[in-house]
């Protein structure tokens, strides 16, 4: 992501460009609740049955998340930490952190605080680089751009263990990265460090090996697969990924799939490492702009299949906690997912869109546990029954988000002869839980 990024400003508008630019891609859609016509029916509709089979298994997830950036922005206060990575009343649940390697160690202490209490909480650590030290980088010309930089080719090994000292510098400071990726945003690089696919695929080839824990990459800025497909059908270089990463910067709903990932990527894992959406102008708190997030995170779960989903700053104005360090409604979105999906759940395949405007995932923990997310976008109440094969469930917790609530727990559901019917308020998220 650019630098402009970091301002303080919570809710300020981005640089034009890169605002002209994402609006050509369809990432800042003009959002207008729709008014029923006089005399319209507001009964809610109902669908035919969804029916959730345990059998019927996906990818494992990894969690739900955002990044830390204290050289930027600030560090999180103790009690944000505690909203971001705890599970209770009033917290995101979240458990994935992304944090910042900077170029200049002396600045490595910043990210240990947040680092170490998200750990304390059960989250997952990642960190990624925007740009190598100064004596590693050369400057070219890339297009207009003529102080572009780049990492010098006789500097890749030195690079690799540059990465390695960051992880072992958080391992003696009590937190062990679960991994760390080699770029961020290679290919949008106008502030940082750019690379082309071939010098990842050799970097990844020739140096990732040495490095003492797992490897992300590309990072692309929009998922763009001209930049992965390298790496998948290099046999060495994907030896030495562990995590295909990418962000979602936008990507079109149809650009979520990724074939060559299911036909090659075996073994390795698939996360959204970065995204805001659907813009980083408006509040956090707009609705029903905000029950976006929903389906966004939906759209990442069930058709690009990642494992993770990480937001960009956690604490912003247009981000999953206000500056004030409250939930806002784009975090209670989020939240629908993170706080009852958890590391180790397993997708199921369901069906996705049961009826206009619906979306359905569902996922499996441990036992007899289900989770169910279902987004409403339409102007109208609906219900859509649910069918739970081979599950002895007597009944079904329920929260909801919508214009008015957030989060906010519902009566109980009796379960009958393995089904119960769930009522979707317009305009909303609600998450069903067995148990």
């Amino acid at each position: 992501m650019p630098l402009h990024r970091r301002g303080s400003s919570s809710t300020g508008p981005e640089s034009p460009s890169r605002r002209a630019l994402l609006a050509t891609m369809g990432a800042l859609p003009v959002l207008a609740a729709a008014t029923p016509a006089v005399g319209a029916p507001r009964t809610p509709s109902l669908a035919a049955a969804l029916t959730v089979d345990p059998s019927a298994t996906r990818q494992t997830i990894r969690g739900f998340g955002g990044m830390n950036h204290p050289l930027w922005i600030g560090d999180l206060t103790p009690a944000q930490r505690d909203t971001a990575f705890g599970n209770g009343e009033g917290q995101l649940g979240f458990s994935v952190l992304r944090i910042f390697v900077s170029e200049d160690r002396a600045n490595w202490n910043r990210e240990v605080a947040t680092a170490r209490r998200a750990i304390e909480l059960g989250a997952t650590v990642f960190a990624s680089p925007w740009n190598p030290p100064a004596n590693m980088v050369e400057t070219f010309t890339h297009g207009q751009q003529t102080n572009a930089k780049r990492l010098r080719y006789n500097m890749y090994g030195a690079y690799a263990q540059h990465l390695n000292d960051f992880v072992g510098f958080m391992r003696n400071n009590g937190v062990n990265l679960y991994a760390i990726s080699v770029q961020n945003e290679p290919d949008y690089a106008h502030d940082w460090t750019w690379w082309t696919p071939g010098e990842m695929t050799r970097f990844l080839r020739e140096n990732a090996g040495s490095i003492s824990t797992k490897v992300i990459a590309p990072e692309s800025f929009q998922y763009v697969k001209s930049f992965s497909d390298p790496i998948l059908n290099d046999a060495g270089a994907l030896a030495n990924v562990d995590i295909l990463g990418a962000h979602l910067y936008g990507t079109p709903f149809q650009n979520f799939p990724y074939p060559l990932f299911k036909q090659k990527g075996g073994g390795k894992e698939l996360w959204m490492t970065e995204v805001y959406y659907p813009n980083s102008s408006d509040s956090a708190d707009l609705w029903p702009q905000a029950l976006g997030v929903a389906e966004h995170v939906h759209r990442a779960m069930v058709d690009a299949e990642f494992q993770a989903y990480v937001w960009w700053y956690i604490r912003r104005g247009y981000g999953p906690m206000r500056e004030d360090g409250r939930i806002s409604k784009r975090g209670a979105g989020m939240a629908h997912f993170s706080k009852f999906v958890r590391p180790g759940h397993v997708r199921l395949a369901v069906t996705p869109n049961p009826q206009p405007d619906v979306y359905v995932s569902a996922y499996k923990g441990s036992g007899s546990r289900l989770v169910i997310v279902a987004v409403n976008k339409g102007t109208a109440r609906v219900s859509q029954q649910f069918v739970l094969q081979n599950n002895p469930s007597t009944g079904v917790s329920s929260w909801v988000t919508d214009a008015g609530r957030n989060l906010a727990s519902q009566g109980r559901i009796t379960v009958s002869n393995g089904s119960f019917t769930g009522q979707l308020p317009a305009q909303s998220v609600t998450t069903f839980v067995t148990g």
